[in-house]
C-alpha cells in the first residue's frame, strides 16, 4: 500500500490518476531544487508528470531538464507516495501518484524551459522548511536523516 500524503480526498470528488517522478539531488549537505514562481512561490522537488508512453526515469530526465536545466546521473527509486489536488493548470482533480528518487547533479546545461520555473540550490534546513509538498518533504527528512 501506497501512503497518502497531505489532504484527504474529498467524497464524492472523482480523481484522475497522474503518476510522476520527483528527484532529490543533494550537493553537499546542500540540495537542488525548483520554485514556481507565476502566482505564489512553491518550492518543489524537481521533476513532474509522466507522460503516456514514458517511463518514470524518462520522465525524470526530461523534467530535471525542463524544470533547472541540469543533467542528472544514478537514479536510485526511494519510493513513492499518494497525494490528492486540484491542478489548475490543467484544470484536473488529480490522485499523483509521486515516485520519488535519489540522484546525483551531474552539470547544468541549460536555463530551466519551464514557464515560471527557477532553479534553487538550499542549504539542508531551508530546503526542508521550504518545500511546499508534505510527501517531498518527508522523503528528503528521511533522505537527510539516513547521511551521517
Amino acid at each position: 500500500m501506497i501512503r497518502r500524503m497531505g489532504e484527504v480526498p474529498k467524497r464524492g470528488q472523482r480523481y484522475t490518476m497522474r503518476p510522476g517522478a520527483y528527484v532529490i539531488l543533494p550537493i553537499g549537505r546542500r540540495f537542488l531544487l525548483t520554485a514556481d514562481v507565476e502566482d505564489v512561490i512553491d518550492i518543489q522537488l524537481p521533476g513532474g508528470g509522466i507522460d503516456p508512453g514514458e517511463s518514470p526515469l524518462q520522465a525524470l530526465y526530461r523534467e530535471v531538464k525542463e524544470e533547472i536545466g541540469w543533467s542528472i546521473t544514478q537514479p536510485l527509486r526511494l519510493g513513492a507516495f499518494r497525494r490528492y489536488v486540484f491542478m489548475p493548470e490543467y484544470d484536473l482533480w488529480a490522485e499523483k501518484l509521486c515516485h520519488i528518487y535519489v540522484a546525483h547533479p551531474a552539470r547544468q546545461i541549460q536555463a530551466p524551459t519551464e514557464p515560471h520555473h527557477e532553479t534553487l540550490i538550499l542549504d539542508t534546513d531551508d530546503a526542508i522548511a521550504a518545500l511546499g509538498c508534505d510527501g517531498g518533504r518527508g522523503f528528503l527528512e528521511r533522505y537527510v536523516a539516513s547521511k551521517p
